[in-house]
């Protein structure tokens, strides 16, 4: 999961950074409303994390123009985080196309807490386990069983599986794959995924992930 923290408070910002990595996430930063609108527009998020005083172009502006816009998902979760706390600015952000709001200072675990779900309900999931066949995933706590029994995945082998998971029946391109488990500041290796997608196979079952040559992978 690649998630786009828009803050121009640096502290704040690898805060956010370095605890998200932590929890598995491919996470970039940026501190300009506008250069993050540009972003937005060329490459895929699953999450934004967004300041509302930024320079370029404010919070509730980049909200409004995103919204209004044909090239964005207007699936993508957007959780305002901010240090305005009045009711109108609670209002307008939630009118303006977030899904949700939460005031600094704020609980770094609370936050990670928000996100799940906010990810949980964009791919249409009421319960925070996955399930498929014998697998049993929890994003929450990381946690994957076969059969009843604990594997043991590396953090990107993780997110692939998340990925091809929440998108069971449909083929996911390598570079989406690629867009979801990597920040711009990862060096990626030509076959990286290729290592992933192998290992995935050898710890659970080898016709688990199929390859569409050309095309990408599919969880059938």
């Amino acid at each position: 999961m690649r998630v786009l923290v828009v803050e121009d408070e640096p502290l704040i910002a690898d805060g956010i950074q370095v605890i998200l990595k932590q929890e598995g996430y491919a996470v970039d930063v940026m501190a300009n409303g506008l250069h993050a609108f540009d972003a937005l527009m060329s490459e895929t998020f699953d999450l934004m994390i967004l300041d509302i005083g930024l320079p370029g172009l404010s919070g509730f502006e980049l909200l409004s123009k995103l919204r209004k816009s044909t090239g964005f998902n207007k699936e993508t979760p957007v959780l305002i985080l901010t240090a305005r706390d009045a009711i109108d600015d609670r209002i307008l952000g939630l009118d303006q196309g977030a899904d949700d709001y939460m005031v600094k200072p704020f609980d770094i675990y609370e936050l990670i807490a928000r996100v799940r779900a906010l990810l949980r309900r964009s791919k249409g999931r009421a319960n925070n386990v996955i399930q498929y066949d014998e697998i049993e995933v929890d994003p929450a706590s990381h946690h994957v069983t076969y059969k009843q029994q604990p594997v043991k995945l590396r953090p990107r082998e993780f997110a692939v599986l998340v990925t091809l998971l929440e998108n069971q029946g449909k083929v996911v391109s390598k570079n989406k794959l690629e867009e979801s488990i990597y920040a711009w500041n990862n060096e990626v290796e030509s076959n990286a995924l290729e290592v992933h997608i192998h290992h995935l196979r050898k710890k659970l079952f080898s016709s688990l992930i199929k390859t569409i040559r050309g095309v990408g992978y599919i969880v059938p």
